[in-house]
């Protein structure tokens, strides 16, 4: 499969495991970072050539992360780059993130957690539970109004680890130095969980301190008073963004940054680039609620409509986003074509090394400069919480 965009780019989509689909690999006497991984051109969301693309491989079988795939042994030499949008080896959120009462989430899950989730949802169809023949087969006649359910999709979204396709946790590979040795390119956007957050104020909303406080004991228990003075409601316009604001920072752009510090202490000759998508004001994805008490801002996600032209949003780019766009596609191009991300006539990007430092992407002269994502987010804080 070719990327269904028009727009010459490495990875596809955005998530909280923002996968990418691996390259076909170099003859094993080219030199990854001296020649374009294989034919075909991509174009920028103008619509002019751009830079060499390649036939990705097929993928690893389910619903694989790039973090499944730096870590999994099977997948040696099937892709060249690896590039991470919101959503490193470390992502997770806290209890209640997505709403008063929600559990903890963490994107893998290990493989006998996932069968016995499994087990308990046939019975809960009456399809169990032995013997396994049966069981199948009941299942299989199941209507699809009983098997797409929310309970379900939420039960079974999340990859397998304890297994030979993917022997440990991505993150633990990570941190003990078992992944691809390839170039990396990872990043977040600035206000990360304002469209989680965004998505469930009609149902929770957090109107007054009393509601952001009780948030809080929520998800960070005795830490929570702690998390309040680093993150006091009277900083924000309402308690929402200042809600939004812990939760990107400690479940996104600080773990991206922890996962950063683990790839330069395990491998230090891995080319390693960090990013940060800046734009306050950029065009909210179509579908959003519209929120007086809380703007998008630089939300999850809200980076790809500058880097694929498919991507519906309410308002189109200005002159100045559509300037960042170019500018993000040709580092994006950049690094899928020789491992390093920097591209003539823009500003240097420079290796990330432990905490910093990471590009910031935003529109404007003078606005894509090197940053510190490290202190902007108050990672040295969050480095020490235990919840």
């Amino acid at each position: 499969m070719r990327p269904s965009s028009s727009r010459s780019i490495t990875a596809s989509g955005s998530s909280a495991t923002s996968a990418i689909r691996p390259w076909a690999p170099l003859p094993r006497s080219a030199s990854p970072t001296s020649r374009p991984p294989c034919g075909g051109h991509g174009r920028t969301r103008r619509g002019s050539a751009a830079t060499p693309l390649c036939h990705p491989v097929r993928r690893i079988r389910g619903r694989p992360s790039v973090c499944a795939h730096l870590t999994s042994p099977g997948a040696a030499g099937l892709f060249q780059r690896a590039l991470l949008q919101s959503g490193s080896c470390h992502m997770s959120f806290p209890p209640g993130a997505l709403g008063p009462g929600t559990p903890a989430y963490e994107p893998f899950a290990a493989e006998r957690e996932v069968q016995d989730s499994g087990a308990l949802a046939a019975r809960r169809l009456g399809c169990g539970p032995e013997p396994a023949a049966r069981v199948l087969a009941c299942l299989r006649e199941q209507s699809t109004e009983r098997l797409a359910t929310v309970p379900l999709m939420q039960s079974f979204n999340r990859p397998a680890f304890g297994n030979a396709l993917l022997p440990a946790a991505p993150g633990k590979a990570l941190a003990t130095g078992r992944f691809h040795r390839v170039p990396l390119l990872q990043g977040t956007n600035h206000d990360e969980m304002r469209m989680f957050v965004g998505q469930s104020l009609a149902a929770y909303p957090i109107r007054t301190d009393e509601d952001y406080r009780a948030r809080l004991d929520d998800a960070f228990g005795p830490s929570a008073a702690a998390v309040a003075a680093h993150y006091p409601a009277s900083r924000y316009p309402s308690p929402a963004p200042a809600w939004s604001a812990a939760l990107t920072d400690r479940s996104l752009a600080c773990t991206t940054l922890r996962a950063a510090r683990e790839i330069t202490t395990t491998a230090p000759r891995v080319p390693l680039y960090g990013y940060e998508f800046e734009d306050p004001h950029a065009p909210v994805s179509t579908g959003l609620p519209a929120l007086p008490d809380l703007p998008y801002g630089a939300a999850h996600g809200f980076e790809l409509a500058y880097l694929f032209s498919a991507v519906p949003t309410e308002q189109p780019l200005t002159d100045a986003q559509s300037t960042l766009s170019d500018r993000m596609i040709d580092y994006w191009a950049s690094f899928a074509r020789t491992g390093g991300a920097s591209t003539p006539g823009a500003p240097r990007w420079p290796a990330l090394r432990t905490t910093g430092p990471v590009l910031s992407l935003a529109p404007g002269p003078g606005a894509v400069r090197t940053g510190d994502a490290y202190g902007g987010h108050r990672c040295a804080f969050w480095d020490g919480v235990r919840e």
